[in-house]
């Protein structure tokens, strides 16, 4: 009866158009009234989890993805892949798959990287000649890396929900976001070779030095992220903070992609995107404690295990679910969601949390380019002014590419447990 109560209003509210926010908090308040579940200590729970440490992260990160896409790093980054892909036949379809690699690692947010190089490298594919459909594809397929590649955004919240160390988090995700971007990378090749695409001049090996020197302050985020976090010199929130103040130095002195009296616009900016973010994290605690304390979870870890379930169907009936999941709720809605329901089944099941986390972001990575709720198909499509339809048509070989990736992931636990154990022991 609850779980029809609540699709039935989910669903429902979600058609109507109310923010994520509003549906997630509507379904929770109906759930605790008609089961008689009292509200003394929800909002407890509630401000005891929104006091973390670690939640603290997110919108610095959130404010240091808008100064690097705003402040002329995704160019400084776009150069250097040119300087060094210059001269092999489809450039600029490479190009776009290593600097949004590159972004990503600096913003930690797919829809953020999409918007940013799709702004700068849409217009230049289109004028070279590339086909709108294949540089739509291209952009809004690699613009999903930033969801997987630290630091993400979705990482950090899958580990608050499932108590799951970040810096681990974040290793796991490199070797599939490495996989993935290889993967766009010889399909770009290949179908650049096959439609004889245009190629961007080779430059003097003096100029490509020049362009690299210059993109140089662009990757001293990751940079700086990383070697504090995995060098045990800072916390994740530390770090957060640090990143957020290299890349306002660096976009102000190096690249000056906005003047000094705009700074204050762009913070505003970035805090209304983390306020949205922590709206949706509190409505979506209140249903969390309302499950917790339903026993649902418990339960459905009873139901797995009394059904012997083995851990490769458990983990194929996950990625169905998810990819349905992904075709209604975006990535932070959808972690929320789920996650305190399926975190308790995990390693009864064998499956590790760790491994999961990269199976789940992948499967939004998913979510982000498959309609009807696929985040970067808007984005591109306003961006570009061209139809959904045509980008979807743009983008179906790289979904493909990324369901075969998912496979990998899923079934060859290896490619992201290798470096969390290599780092922290097995």
């Amino acid at each position: 009866m609850y779980a029809f109560l609540f699709l039935l209003m989910f669903f429902g509210l979600l058609a109507a158009g109310m923010p994520i926010f509003l549906v997630l908090g509507a379904c929770a308040a109906a759930l605790y009234v008609v089961s008689d579940q009292p509200l003394i200590g929800v909002a407890q729970v509630i401000i005891d989890h929104l006091n973390s440490s670690t939640l603290m992260s997110l919108p610095l990160f959130v404010m240091a993805a808008a100064f690097m896409r705003q402040g002329g790093v995704a160019k400084a980054l776009v150069d250097v892949s040119a300087a060094w892909l210059g001269g092999i036949r489809g450039s600029l379809g490479l190009v776009t798959v290593v600097a949004c690699t590159m972004f990503a690692a600096i913003s930690g947010s797919s829809v953020a990287t999409a918007l940013a190089m799709g702004t700068i490298l849409l217009p230049a594919m289109l004028e070279k000649g590339y086909p709108r459909g294949f540089a739509l594809g291209v952009v809004g397929a690699s613009g999903t890396i930033g969801i997987v590649i630290p630091p993400s955004l979705a990482l950090i919240l899958y580990g608050i929900v499932t108590e799951q160390s970040v810096p681990r988090l974040f290793l796991a995700g490199i070797l599939p976001g490495l996989l993935q971007a290889s993967a766009f990378f010889i399909w770009v090749w290949y179908y650049a070779r096959r439609n004889n695409f245009p190629r961007e001049p080779t430059m003097p090996m003096a100029e490509r030095l020049r362009v690299t020197v210059r993109a140089l302050p662009a990757l001293a985020v990751p940079i700086v992220v990383l070697v504090g976090i995995y060098g045990g010199i800072v916390t994740v929130t530390e770090a957060a903070a640090i990143a957020a103040t290299v890349a306002l130095l660096v976009s102000l002195i190096f690249y000056r992609g906005f003047p000094v009296s705009q700074t204050v616009s762009v913070i505003a900016d970035a805090l209304r995107s983390a306020g949205t973010i922590m709206l949706i994290v509190a409505t979506a605690l209140a249903f969390g404690h309302w499950m917790t304390e339903s026993g649902v979870p418990a339960k459905l870890v009873t139901w797995t295990l009394g059904h012997h379930f083995a851990t490769w169907e458990f983990l194929l009936a996950m990625n169905v679910l998810l990819l349905v999941l992904g075709c209604f709720l975006e990535v932070i809605a959808a972690l929320l969601l789920v996650m305190p329901i399926l975190a308790p089944a995990l390693i009864p099941l064998g499956v590790d949390p760790v491994h999961f986390s990269i199976i789940f972001t992948h499967n939004m990575e998913i979510a982000l380019i498959h309609p009807p709720v696929g985040l970067n198909l808007y984005v591109l499509s306003t961006i570009s002014e061209a139809p959904v339809g045509e980008v979807i048509r743009g983008i179906l070989p790289f979904l493909i590419l990324l369901l075969i990736v998912l496979g990998i992931i899923t079934y060859v636990p290896a490619l992201t447990m290798w470096l969390p154990n290599l780092v922290y022991g097995g």
